[in-house]
C-alpha cells in the first residue's frame, strides 16, 4: 500500500511538473513533435504509398486518400463556391511542381539540410570536443557532393549519338522489354531496361525512377550516387542526433528507471515525458529540435536504401517492380501463359511458309502475317551478356492461350515461374549498379 501511495505522490508530481513547464519547454517540445510527425508522415506516405507492396495497405489508403479522393472532393467544393477558379490555379502550381521538371523540391531539401545543420552548429559547436567536430566536415558534405553528382549526371540519357550503345548494354528479356519498340517521343528504338522521362525529355538507359528530391531521374550512369545519397544522409542523421544527445544527456536527469520501473508501467512513461520536456527546454529548437528530427526521420533515406538494397538483390530496378507487379496481378487473374520462343518462332515460320501470295489479299490473313512478323522480333541486336533464356511470356483478354498455338503455352500462376534474366546473383547485380557496362 505505500508503494502503491509513493507511485500515485510521484505520478502526480510528474504531472505537475510537467504543467509548470508548458509555457517553456512543452511548447517548443508540441511544436518540434507535431512538425516531425507531419513531414515524417507525409513524407514517408509520398514516398512510399504508391508502390505495389502498400497497394492494399494503411499507407496505401492514406496515399489515395490524400492525392485522390482529397483533391477530387476540394475540386467539386471549389467548383460550386468559386467556379473551379482555385483548383484551376492549384493544378497549374501542382503541374509546375509535379509533372515538370523543376528544382522546388531540391531547394526545399537543401534548405532543411543546411539549415538545420547551421542551427545546430552554431548553438552547440562550444559544447563539442575536437574528436567529435572531427568527422563533421566530411560526414555534412558527403550528402551535398552526391546530390550534385545525382542531379548533374547526364550521360544516362540516350541520344542519337550513343544509341547504338545503350542497345549492347543489356538483353531484351521478352517480358518487360522486347525489340523494335520505338519512343514515340525520341523516335529512337527503345533499349532493354530504358524508359522515357517525360519531365526529363529523354529516354533513360537503365531507368529507375526520376527523382524530385535531387530534380533528375536516376538511370545507368548515376543510380550508384543515390545509393550513396540515401547512405551518407542517414549517416549524418544517426552522427547528429547522437551529437545532440551527446550536448543535452550531462544536462538533463536522464536516468529515470531508478526504481526499477518497467516500460509498462504510466508512470515510467510520465517521467519519460518530463524529461523530454525537460530536453527540450535546455536545448532548444538549435540542438534538441534539431537532434530529434534528425532521429526521427533517419529511417527514411535508411528505409528506402534497404527497399533499393532490395531491387538489386531481386535484379530488379523500381521500374521493372512496377511492371512485374502489374503481371502478377494479369497471372492471379489466369490470363498469362507461357512457351518456349524457340517453338514459337519455328511455329510462326512454318505458318508463313504455308500461307501463300495469293491468300494474302484478305485482310484479316494480312493482318495475322503482320502479328507473326511482329512476334518474330527480327533485328534484335547481340549482347554479350552471362544469362539467357529461351522463355516467351503473353497475356490474353479473354484468359485463354494464343488461338492457334494452345499446345505451345501452359498457363502460369505465379511470378516465380519466369525467369528474370537481369537477376544475375546479389555480388553481381551490385557490381552492376557501381561499375555499369
Amino acid at each position: 500500500m505505500s508503494e502503491y501511495i509513493c507511485d500515485e505522490i510521484f505520478l502526480r508530481y510528474t504531472i505537475v511538473q510537467c504543467r509548470s513547464s508548458k509555457t517553456t519547454g512543452m511548447g517548443v517540445l508540441t511544436k518540434i513533435l507535431c512538425a516531425i510527425f507531419v513531414i515524417s508522415s507525409f513524407t514517408f506516405i509520398a514516398l512510399f504509398g504508391r508502390l505495389p507492396a502498400f497497394r492494399r495497405t494503411p499507407i496505401g489508403y492514406l496515399a489515395r486518400l490524400f492525392f485522390d479522393r482529397i483533391p477530387r472532393w476540394l475540386y467539386r467544393v471549389d467548383y460550386r463556391l468559386f467556379g473551379g477558379r482555385i483548383s484551376k490555379a492549384l493544378g497549374f502550381l501542382g503541374n509546375y511542381l509535379f509533372f515538370k521538371r523543376n528544382p522546388a523540391v531540391l531547394l526545399i531539401f537543401l534548405t532543411i539540410l543546411t539549415g538545420s545543420s547551421f542551427m545546430f552548429l552554431r548553438a552547440g559547436y562550444t559544447h563539442l570536443s575536437a574528436l567529435q567536430l572531427f568527422p563533421v566536415p566530411f560526414v555534412l558534405l558527403a550528402p551535398y557532393l552526391f546530390t550534385y553528382l545525382c542531379a548533374t549526371t547526364r550521360s544516362m540519357y540516350i541520344t542519337p549519338a550513343n544509341h547504338d550503345d545503350r542497345l549492347h548494354d543489356y538483353p531484351y528479356d521478352h517480358i518487360l522489354y522486347r525489340p523494335n519498340a520505338v519512343c514515340k517521343t525520341c523516335h529512337l528504338s527503345k533499349p532493354a531496361r530504358s524508359k522515357h522521362c517525360s519531365l526529363c525529355g529523354h529516354c533513360v538507359a537503365k531507368c529507375d525512377h526520376h527523382c524530385p528530391w535531387v530534380n533528375n531521374c536516376l538511370g545507368k550512369d548515376n543510380y550508384h550516387y543515390f545509393l550513396a545519397l540515401l547512405l551518407s544522409l542517414g549517416i549524418l542523421e544517426i552522427y547528429g542526433a547522437n551529437l545532440a544527445w551527446s550536448i543535452i544527456k550531462p544536462r538533463i536527469n536522464w536516468n529515470f528507471n531508478t526504481l526499477g520501473l518497467s516500460w509498462f508501467h504510466m508512470i515510467y512513461w510520465a517521467k519519460v515525458i518530463a524529461v523530454i520536456v525537460d530536453a527540450a527546454h535546455r536545448g532548444g529548437l538549435s540542438i534538441t529540435g534539431v537532434g530529434m528530427l534528425a532521429a526521427t526521420t533517419a529511417p527514411l533515406p535508411l528505409g528506402l536504401l534497404a527497399y533499393h538494397i532490395y531491387l538489386i538483390w531481386a535484379g530488379m530496378t523500381t521500374n521493372e517492380n512496377q511492371k512485374w507487379s502489374y503481371w502478377r496481378e494479369d497471372m492471379a487473374d489466369g490470363t498469362v501463359f507461357r512457351a518456349r520462343r524457340s517453338d514459337v518462332l519455328a511455329h510462326n515460320e512454318l505458318m508463313r511458309n504455308q500461307i501463300s501470295t495469293n491468300q494474302l489479299e484478305g485482310g484479316h490473313l494480312q493482318k495475322r502475317v503482320s502479328y507473326l512478323n511482329d512476334e518474330s522480333e527480327q533485328g534484335e541486336p547481340d549482347v554479350d551478356w552471362p544469362v539467357s533464356s529461351d522463355q516467351m511470356i503473353v497475356r490474353t483478354n479473354d484468359g485463354r492461350p494464343p488461338l492457334g498455338r494452345e499446345y505451345l503455352y501452359e498457363r502460369i500462376w505465379d511470378l516465380t515461374q519466369v525467369e528474370n534474366i537481369y537477376d544475375l546473383g546479389f555480388v553481381d547485380n551490385l557490381r552492376d549498379v557501381f561499375l555499369p557496362r
